[in-house]
């Protein structure tokens, strides 16, 4: 036998010990992925049911269609159910809207329940209630970390509680604690919020869905210096460092039937004789009390929680009233709400200003489906409405992006077929990396200031570092004006409004192909006719605090709204401004203002947007913002994202030494959405857990990791701790491989010479 048939250990240790250790490495990780493996197919189910009231122990062969088990003991068990309601009564300029989340425990444990959900992004929370058999059980507005403290102290002492948490001005989170064991436990929440006014069509929306969010990592560090002047600071490395609470589980529609059964109904009283009045997105049936009245109501009794809501109305005349005036009284204050819409533009005998418009479209994965549709129909019918003298380009980006063209462009026959060829072939993939095609977007490579610049922005919004993208526009929107139009059946509205606002434009919403043309040309009204500008709004006799301060801009067919708080209901309210080039002013006698509901809960809810705003644009510095919001949110008692909501029932009914389990519910992906566009092509089936935790646990229950049920997947992905290793050893093998082949080589040459 040759000498190099064998290894010896004594000459070559090194050897042997690196094999040892890539031989564990490779071990652990094998046996790790075996053991995954085994309680994938262990635990594996096809989704969950709304249907079934009874808990009982089941194997997933028994499990009905569309069931979602829990794993337990070596059995299953059915998971906690949510079923709501929503009821909405529309009171001419205002609507009032009562969410009803129904939370069914079929289980045998006592559980705790939490619920990541939707609401409109200018709505003011300010009401909670807990349902528990026949005991009503009022909730309290806190400061939030007040109330999560209370809630924590209920839930340890087995006490029955729900809190309610803003995560985002759109996106809100029920904790529900000590559900018993075959129980339903009912929270409400109540919101106050305008109705929407376009031209001569008054809408409103229910979001019913959150979209999954995009949450990209940090490409720069921002610092916080202390102001003692020591030269320390913090860095904030996490663009999105509330991810968890954002990111609700979303199950598969392709393995799981539709969860959270929602039923709906809207009591609308317009205050004027109504016209059409239409539901966009759901198939209704509309009872007709009176010509001023009409009730609304879901034809099927519920729909699965997949995608917004949305209703519109018309007058029966040709045109909407053009002014609303109204007023409440509360405190020693009085408010009002004031809806004036300036009239059209004459056309102008010189030709108007050409415009460099830029395109940018988001072809990311959470626009696969029906989203990309609509999206690249809205900008090919964009491109057939620019002129001639028009200059535009077009940016398309996921994670990645490209820019068309290395300036803005001539709107001439060759570079518009250009641009719609390169908008036809867009396809959705990929990450949603949205600051970069802002701040390309942004950047005015022209300057020049004869022309008017646009930037009409596509997407649904889903991205979790939204204030990157606010600070992003901020700092560099120089002269242009950002559109937004929000894509798909779930967009982020808050992203949207905010985002146009900061950029002194408008926002328009597509939730289906059919709107594309419609909701375009009115996009397209805005764009091509010139802003009404310079309005100032001035009390004669009462001493006022209005919202907004600074009056933006608004467009053809947009209302001016203002809210104002007044020491007393007296004298007039004069608006002035320029439609066009020409002066215009009108003038409202405060004594003819009809009663209203809920205007001092919109003030409030304004003025905290207005901090807010002034807090990106570094007008109040962070501290000062949060003492204005917190002032407000105490003061009006609604939630904020330094409040919450807190009801807890004094009576104990978990009995002591009982654990409580976590079941954080899942949401349905939003209608329209591509499963694997979002979370890949081949999703990692992960095995069902259930988080058990004593009573006595002193952690915060809402965010502990997220029990993962079956074809729920979260982003991102990345390599499993069990690949790491294997990927590791592997490596280390094939090194003392090619290291013992070398150092024989060297061997092999000094005996030959």
């Amino acid at each position: 036998m040759s000498n190099y048939d064998t290894v010896d250990s004594n000459e070559h240790p090194w050897f042997g010990r690196l094999v040892k250790v890539g031989l564990f490495l490779l071990a652990q990780g094998i046996a790790v992925l075996l053991v995954s493996f085994v309680a994938l197919l262990v635990s594996f189910a096809p989704g969950w049911s709304a249907t079934t009231e009874q808990a009982s122990l089941l194997q997933p062969g028994d499990a009905k269609s569309g069931s979602l088990l829990l794993k337990q003991d070596g059995a299953y068990t059915e998971a906690i159910r949510l079923g709501i309601d929503v009821d909405i009564t529309v009171s001419g300029p205002t609507l009032r809207t009562r969410v009803t989340q129904v939370f069914r425990n079929p289980t045998k444990d006592w559980v705790e329940a939490t619920y990541v959900y939707p609401l409109a992004t200018d709505g003011a929370v300010d009401t909670l209630k807990m349902v528990v058999g026949d005991r009503v059980i009022v909730g309290d507005i806190k400061e939030r970390q007040q109330a999560r403290a209370i809630y924590e102290q209920a839930r340890r002492n087995g006490q029955k509680a729900a809190l309610t948490e803003q995560e985002r001005p759109n996106i809100f989170t029920n904790s529900v604690a000590n559900i018993g064991p075959g129980e339903t436990v009912l929270v409400q929440i109540e919101y106050q919020e305008p109705v929407h006014q376009s031209g001569n069509e008054y809408s409103l929306r229910v979001p019913l869905v959150v979209g999954p969010r995009y949450n990209p990592a940090p490409i720069v560090q921002s610092v916080d210096f202390r102001k003692d002047g020591s030269g320390w600071g913090a860095t904030n490395s996490d663009p999105v460092p509330d991810r968890d609470r954002i990111s609700p589980p979303v199950l598969d529609p392709a393995n799981n039937a539709p969860v959270n059964p929602t039923s709906i109904t809207v009591h609308l009283k317009a205050g004027f004789a109504l016209g059409e009045v239409k539901s966009h997105h759901h198939n209704v049936k509309i009872e007709s009390p009176d010509n001023t009245t009409r009730v609304v109501t879901l034809a099927n009794g519920t729909v699965p929680a997949d995608r917004d809501f949305e209703l519109t109305w018309k007058p029966a005349a040709e045109k909407a009233p053009s002014v609303g005036l109204f007023r409440e009284h509360v405190g020693d204050a009085d408010y009002l709400l004031a809806f004036v819409t300036p009239p059209a533009a004459e056309q102008a005998t010189q030709k108007p200003l050409p415009r460099e418009v830029v395109f940018v479209i988001d072809n990311s994965g959470s626009m696969g489906g029906t989203s990309i549709e609509q999206a690249k129909a809205s900008l090919l019918y964009a491109l057939g409405r620019l002129q001639p003298n028009d200059r535009f380009n077009v940016i398309r980006f996921d994670d990645t992006m490209d820019v068309l063209f290395p300036t803005s462009v001539p709107a001439d026959t060759a570079h518009v077929r250009e641009a719609t060829s390169f908008v036809g072939a867009l396809q959705a993939r990929g990450g949603t990396e949205m600051v970069p095609a802002m701040r390309a977007a942004l950047t005015d490579k022209i300057g020049d200031t004869n022309m008017v610049r646009q930037i009409v922005f596509l997407t649904d919004g889903a991205i979790g570092n939204e204030q990157q993208l606010f600070e992003t526009i901020t700092a560099m929107r120089g002269r242009s004006r950002i559109f937004m139009v929000g894509i798909g059946s779930a967009p982020n509205t808050y992203l949207m409004t905010r985002a146009s606002e900061l950029g002194r434009g408008a926002f328009t919403h597509i939730g289906s192909v059919e709107q594309v043309e419609e909701r375009m040309r009115g996009l397209f009204a805005k764009l091509e006719n010139p802003a009404v500008t310079g309005l100032t709004a001035r009390f004669s006799d009462a001493k006022a605090d209005v919202t907004p301060a600074i009056i933006p801009d608004i467009y053809r067919d947009e209302p001016l709204v203002l809210a104002a708080k007044l020491d007393r209901l007296a004298g007039s309210l004069e608006i002035k401004g320029r439609v066009g080039d020409r002066p215009w002013s009108v003038t409202l006698p405060l004594q003819n203002a009809a009663e209203g509901k809920g205007l001092s809960k919109l003030w409030a809810r304004r003025k905290i947007g207005d901090a807010e705003v002034a807090r990106t644009l570094r007008e109040m510095t962070p501290e000062d913002t949060d003492k204005t919001i917190l002032a407000l949110a105490l003061d009006h008692q609604i939630v904020t994202r330094l409040t919450s909501l807190v009801a807890v029932d004094k009576t104990p009914s978990r009995p002591e030494g009982q654990p409580l389990k976590l079941s954080e519910l899942p949401i349905n992906l939003p209608a329209g959405w591509d499963f694997a566009k979002v979370f890949g092509e081949r999703p990692q089936l992960t095995p069902t857990q259930s988080r058990e935790r004593r009573a006595d646990a002193g952690q915060p229950a809402a965010r502990r990791p997220a029990p993962v049920t079956p074809d729920v997947i979260r982003l991102p992905k990345t390599a499993t701790s069990a690949e790491l290793k294997m990927i590791a050893g592997l490596i280390i093998i094939v090194l003392a491989l090619i290291l013992f082949v070398f150092n024989r080589r060297q061997h092999l040459l000094t005996d030959a010479a």
